[in-house]
């Protein structure tokens, strides 16, 4: 029996059988039986009494008799039945779909164990399907019992628990001619750690509760740690492999601008993070970081500052956003900034009229464009720079692979790359799925921001709300007015905003009232955005589309309603539009009066904290990390131990485990490494084809 052998050859199961469990399981192999691991264990040693048992009470095991087993037709319908007693009550048992000959095999009349799942109806408990063991048979093995995941299909057919127990423990009797160790000697004494073959058989039928942790710690290292070392390896790849532009000179540009136009004072993180961006691009082998930053933290300046170190070094830059609302707003903040001085800023957009896009090849081409910023608009092949060198993405996760590689097939040399996003990526998402990226935090709001307000309003609130927004109308603000936006049902959606706009309108007469939505053309979009910011209209009734890219530093209020239908990372974006002058700024969350336990703790989070790490962090815990990471990471998140959100310590110490290998071998070529390297080619580089070692 190998690792890769059908389960249809392990004993107990067969071709009928296997075909069974691979459609409900989705099991195929031997490897795959080992790694189908217990969801919780049972002490068989406790015997339960009927009347102990509770409505509470899960899959318990019980010592009696069976009596009165029959058949019981109704209607089409044909179930067998019985009576299970002890000296405390009685309770029935029940089976549906059953074989023939089930019957005849039930022990009548005898001391019998039975074990399974209770059910409860008008007080009186059931067991469907028990499991039946007499007690001359009774197993005297004190070790916990393992119970798999199951269905109701399986369990039908005669595969319950007591199958798999059956079929895992003639698999595990061969787990020494099966399980090869993947960890050298002295990581095994550092940690402390089970064999690995003692793993498994303690995964699924641990002494006791001591060794089930230890293997379980085992198993959620090991999955850390190989996940960890493919990146790692990943980025070593990148650094010896990745060749790129270096740019050792720090000019005229850069100086000229820092020293006479920057508008104001760096915080001390923008500065560290310059520094880290500068020490990368001095290299010659391409740059490619992370730079995460909360909604108004200064992302945008650190970009620009990079970008005219580019143009110090003789190259050309680009900067690419996901929507024209966004690349629109970038480019109007980076020309206003640059404004005093010759620097040439141009924007490519889908929307971009056919004149202007000529003037942008051309000077692309000749070198007389030094700054780029646009859409997907700049990766179409008729779109060529004279000598790209730097290249920014932001909200990196709204772009495809392909279409990043584009980007980088601008230049023979591949450009740097600078990878923004204000959605902030929990501490263990970030040693885990970027940790192929060097990442830079800016973890410090500029001076004189003030924290937002937030609060929690329901509709018997209303007015109260709506009084407040007058008065900061008064005072000279400007009021946003959000509306949820839900893919299913874009035409009710529409429905709501509409209405919204006409409440508000009623409700706000004496003010101008704009509207911004998705299914706007660009040039409405643009009169509508332009209308607001220009202070025309003091109020902007809009859809999630203002998310990113609005930037109105006179607006200080921001109404979202229905807020209970957003979620928490969406919520945190939405409130960075606001807070982003002098002035205090509120955001108020309008929800119904009725809210679900995980609405409330979002609403809750929300009101507490403006920190984004800590309310990615409360996000993830309600949503998991799959949809955090988004849809197209969701197959690397399928780990079968390790837990993203409670694991943080395991991850933390992997992490910290291969840098320090890799540090002292980054090639695993050293003896005692060897296990490792070896381990990793087999099961792990058909996965991870870009970690190159060999």
């Amino acid at each position: 029996m190998e690792l890769s052998t059908s389960i249809e050859y392990v004993k107990g199961i067969g071709p009928e059988r296997a075909k069974l469990i691979k459609s409900v399981l989705g099991i195929s192999t031997v490897d795959d039986l080992l790694n189908f691991y217990p969801i919780r264990y049972l002490d068989k040693s406790k015997v339960f009494k009927i009347s102990q048992l509770e409505e509470s009470s899960i899959e318990v095991q019980l010592k009696g008799r069976i009596t009165q087993v029959q058949e019981i037709q109704n209607g089409k319908i044909k179930r067998l039945s019985a009576k299970f007693n002890d000296d405390t009550g009685t309770m029935d048992l029940v089976w549906f779909q059953y074989s023939k000959w089930l019957k005849e095999q039930i022990p009548v009349n005898r001391e019998v164990y039975i074990f399974g799942k209770i059910n409860v109806f008008n007080r009186q408990f059931s067991m469907p399907h028990p499991e039946i063991e007499a007690e001359e048979n009774k197993e005297s093995d004190t070790r916990l019992k393992p119970i798999y995941p199951s269905s109701e299909k399986l369990t039908k057919r005669g595969l319950n628990q007591r199958f798999f127990q059956v079929v895992l423990r003639n698999i595990c009797r061969e787990i020494p001619n099966l399980i090869e160790e993947n960890f050298p000697d002295y990581m095994m004494k550092a940690f402390k750690f089970l064999s690995r073959q003692h793993t498994f058989l303690n995964i699924h039928f641990p002494k006791d509760m001591k060794h089930f942790e230890k293997a379980d710690n085992r198993l959620k290292f090991e999955e850390s740690f190989f996940f960890q070392l493919g990146y790692a390896l990943k980025k070593i790849h990148h650094k010896t492999h990745s060749p790129g532009n270096p740019f050792p000179v720090v000019g005229d540009h850069f100086n000229g601008f820092y020293n006479h136009h920057i508008p104001f004072d760096l915080t001390n993180a923008q500065k560290r993070v310059l520094k880290e961006i500068r020490l990368d691009m001095k290299r010659p082998v391409q740059m490619n970081r992370l730079l995460q930053g909360d909604v108004g933290s200064g992302k945008t300046m650190v970009a620009l500052l990079t970008m005219l170190i580019a143009m110090d070094n003789g190259f050309q830059s680009c900067m690419m956003a996901p929507t024209e609302i966004l690349a629109q707003q970038h480019f109007n903040g980076i020309k206003e900034l640059l404004e005093a001085t010759d620097i040439n800023v141009r924007l490519l957009t889908g929307s971009t009229k056919t004149s202007e896009r000529k003037i942008i090849h051309e000077e692309l081409e000749n070198g007389t464009l030094s700054i780029l910023v646009g859409t997907h608009a700049v990766l179409e092949d008729k779109v060529k720079f004279k000598n790209l060198g730097l290249a920014i993405i932001d909200e990196q996760h709204r772009f495809g692979v392909a279409q990043r590689a584009k980007l980088w097939a601008k230049n023979k040399i591949p450009p740097h790359i600078l990878v923004m996003t204000a959605t902030p990526i929990p501490r263990t998402l970030a040693m885990s799925f970027y940790s192929d990226l060097d990442v830079s935090v800016i973890d410090e709001m500029p001076v004189g921001r003030k924290p937002i307000i937030t609060a929690h309003r329901r509709e018997k609130d209303r007015t109260y709300v709506y009084n407040f927004c007058r008065d900061e109308i008064r005072k000279g603000r400007q009021v946003y007015f959000v509306y949820p936006l839900i893919e299913e049902s874009e035409t009710l959606d529409y429905k709501n905003l509409m209405e919204g706009l006409d409440h508000v309108m009623d409700a706000f007469q004496d003010y101008n009232v704009t509207m911004l939505h998705g299914k706007m053309k660009p040039a409405e979009k643009d009169a509508a955005m332009n209308y607001f910011a220009s202070g025309k209209a003091e109020i902007m009734v809009a859809t999630t589309v203002i998310e990113v890219g609005v930037n109105v530093p006179n607006a200080s209020v921001m109404v979202i309603e229905s807020s209970e239908r957003f979620g928490l990372s969406q919520l945190h974006q939405l409130r960075g539009r606001v807070g982003r002058g002098a002035e205090q700024s509120y955001c108020i969350l309008m929800t119904s009066d009725k809210l679900s336990k995980e609405s409330r703790t979002r609403i809750k989070t929300m009101t507490e904290t403006n920190d984004g790490f800590k309310i990615s962090e409360v996000d993830m815990q309600l949503r998991g990390p799959g949809d955090i990471l988004g849809t197209q990471q969701s197959g690397v998140v399928d780990f079968k131990r390790l837990d993203l959100v409670n694991d943080s310590a395991i991850i933390k110490t992997t992490k910290n485990t291969v840098d320090k290998i890799l540090e002292a071998d980054p090639h695993l070529a050293r003896p005692d490494n060897l296990i490792i390297k070896n381990y990793y080619l087999k099961y792990y580089k058909g996965k991870n084809k870009w970690s190159k070692i060999s």
